[in-house]
């Protein structure tokens, strides 16, 4: 499969993506999508947004997730390191309610998609991160929802080691339980 390995998740369509790295003393090179290559895959999406945002360490972003416009996401770090996460809510799915986590970071390389149907959010663990991902739907602030990040019904295990504060946006700390929210997709 061309220049990278992807690994599918106990999640079905939730996939970890590991470039190939051509490195030397001059640096490194890699891809980082391929259209032909991810449809191999079976991932034959089309993006049509490019995000990227800068955190600093225990800034907790999600959980996020777009009704009547769900989004599919291909997220990456540049710099740092964060624990990402991807909620199921798809409705049918025998994995609703289900997440998966991975670390992302500049020096591992992964990368994580997150399918359409998914409630998806990281928190940041080095002192700062630049976070890039691409979307398959452009974003809709009208019809964004969010459910709280630290849901025991979800009981997403956040790696806090060493983080003193979680920081979130007004929003997210309003967010309702995943019980509370019933959202389905």
């Amino acid at each position: 499969m061309g220049q990278f390995q992807f690994t599918k998740t106990e999640i079905e369509g939730v996939y970890i993506i590991e470039p190939k790295v051509f490195g030397d003393n001059r640096g490194y090179f890699m891809e980082t999508y391929n259209y032909e290559d991810f449809k191999e895959a079976g991932l034959d999406m089309v993006f049509v947004q490019d995000n990227q945002s800068k955190s600093r360490k225990g800034v907790l972003r999600g959980l996020h997730f777009q009704r009547n416009f769900p989004q599919g996401k291909l997220v990456r770090v540049v710099s740092g390191e964060v624990f990402d996460a991807a909620v199921d809510l798809r409705e049918n799915s025998s994995t609703y309610g289900k997440y998966h986590g991975v670390i992302l970071s500049a020096e591992n390389k992964k990368q994580f998609y997150v399918p359409e149907g998914f409630a998806h959010g990281f928190i940041v663990l080095s002192e700062e991160a630049e976070f890039v991902y691409k979307c398959t739907e452009f974003y809709h602030p009208e019809v964004e929802g969010n459910i709280l990040w630290n849901d025991p019904d979800i009981n997403i295990e956040w790696p806090l080691e060493g983080i003193d504060e979680i920081l979130l946006s007004e929003k997210d700390k309003k967010a309702k339980g995943f019980k509370e929210s019933n959202i389905k997709f």
